[in-house]
């Protein structure tokens, strides 16, 4: 058995599993889990090393039952990976695409198909996971209904690919965390990414920002979630470009922790180099 075990959310052929196949080098097990939450259980009980966690969509925004439970365990986040999401019309074998009368996938993938389904006047009907529908389709093949899913997807199932590149926005991606209980090793260029909150007072966040600008450490993303059960007071996760362990880095979060009521590192980590990952 592999020593590398990912654990990821949803069917065999997910998008999250290609990014596993992307990322990681071969010899490794992919572990399907229902939820979200299953992954991080997953690796908390020792049935999984890592989990690969859709964490932000270029179209969709940012996931944010994935960076919930990133508060709510205390794990690492261990590297970064950019999949371009390339849809695929998929049916059984020796369909046509005029004899296509209906198409099923997850609601997001239909949203971000919506054009290309419009033009060919199909029907879009929703079910809980690409890759899914994918199987229940190889399952019980019927020439007039295709699915929008992974290349990988259509392998494991057996389906056609009728198109390609199906989209309706060609730059659309989506950024995964690889997941694991240990601190990553590091590589650079570096990233980090943290969560903090800041107390109610005037100017409170401006401070804590600036811990940063003064000593010009570029932040790539600062994005604000409300906490559970504290009504209109919120999270603030930060990413910044380089390590903690940098100097000018290590003064700011010093800084931060001045600032800040409560600060949660979530990890420094190779960072992924115009969309294409360092490779664990």
């Amino acid at each position: 058995m592999s020593d590398q075990i990912i654990a990821f959310q949803g069917e065999h052929g997910a998008y999250s599993e290609e990014a596993i196949h992307r990322h990681f080098a071969n010899g490794m097990t992919t572990l399907p889990c229902e939820t979200f939450k299953g992954i991080f259980e997953a690796i908390q009980r020792g049935k999984a090393t890592h989990g690969m966690l859709p964490v932000e969509n270029a179209v969709a925004g940012t996931v944010a039952q994935a960076y919930e439970l990133l508060m709510e365990y205390d794990f690492r986040v261990q590297a970064e990976h950019i999949l371009p999401v390339q849809h695929h019309l998929l049916a059984p074998e020796g369909a046509s695409l005029d004899a296509i009368e209906q198409v099923k996938s997850h609601p997001q993938a239909l949203a971000q198909c919506s054009d290309y389904i419009r033009r060919r006047g199909w029907e879009p009907l929703a079910t809980y996971d690409t890759a899914g529908a994918a199987r229940d389709l190889a399952a019980n093949p019927d020439p007039a209904t295709a699915v929008i899913a992974s290349a990988l997807a259509g392998e494991l199932y057996g389906l056609t690919t009728l198109e390609s590149g199906i989209e309706n926005d060609p730059n659309n991606s989506t950024r995964f965390f690889v997941i694991g209980m240990e601190d990553a090793v590091r590589r650079d260029p570096s990233k980090t990414s943290l969560v903090f909150a800041v107390r109610h007072r005037p100017r409170a966040l401006y401070d804590a920002l600036g811990a940063f600008a003064l000593r010009n450490i570029n932040l790539t993303k600062i994005e604000s979630r409300p906490m559970r059960g504290r009504p209109w007071q919120y999270w603030f996760y930060l990413d910044f470009e380089g390590h903690w362990k940098d100097p000018g880095a290590e003064a700011a979060l010093v800084d931060l922790l001045r600032q800040a009521s409560i600060v949660k590192m979530l990890g420094s980590y190779p960072a992924a180099l115009d969309g294409l990952p360092n490779r664990s």
